[in-house]
């Protein structure tokens, strides 16, 4: 019998203790990847594109050596938002849609990051799948993300 794809959701967020402008800044490169994410080897945009321009697409390199081919879908400086979907890779995600977002907190100069991500996967793999998405992927990011840009004091 053919395994069953389950849909799969995930929703991560955290306060960045950084100005909004000052993260936006970094992540709405599209190409940023490995300056922040801890588990992102190299990011290289493809055919030349802006990094910034819908449709673009990049290709990661993760430090365990698997690849990941995602497209730019939408990108929002008034919202500062983008949204991306993986074309192609070796870790069992399918039809993987995201959005990372950004709002002001009105509590000091920060802002609250939330990652979401919709997909599927085979099915026994939802739990193992929702856990790296979340852990290692979200969680690990937006960390990083506040370790990088928080203030020094």
């Amino acid at each position: 019998m053919k395994a069953k794809i389950q849909p799969v959701q995930v929703y991560v967020s955290s306060v960045i203790d950084a100005p909004l402008g000052a993260v936006w800044a970094l992540i709405r490169d599209f190409n940023s990847l490995p300056q922040w994410h801890p588990a992102i080897a190299q990011s290289l945009i493809e055919d030349s594109r802006s990094s910034s321009e819908v449709g673009c697409v990049r290709k990661l390199t993760l430090k365990t050596g698997e690849t990941v081919r995602e497209q730019l879908l939408e990108l929002s400086d008034a919202r500062t938002c983008f949204t991306y979907n993986i074309l192609e890779s070796d870790v069992g995600l399918l039809d993987y849609v995201a959005e990372l977002s950004l709002l002001p907190v009105t509590d000091g100069n920060r802002c609250l990051a939330t990652w979401t991500a919709n997909f599927r996967t085979a099915s026994g793999l939802e739990p193992e799948k929702h856990r790296m998405v979340e852990k290692d992927v979200f969680l690990g990011g937006l960390q990083a993300l506040n370790a990088k840009l928080r203030p020094s004091k």
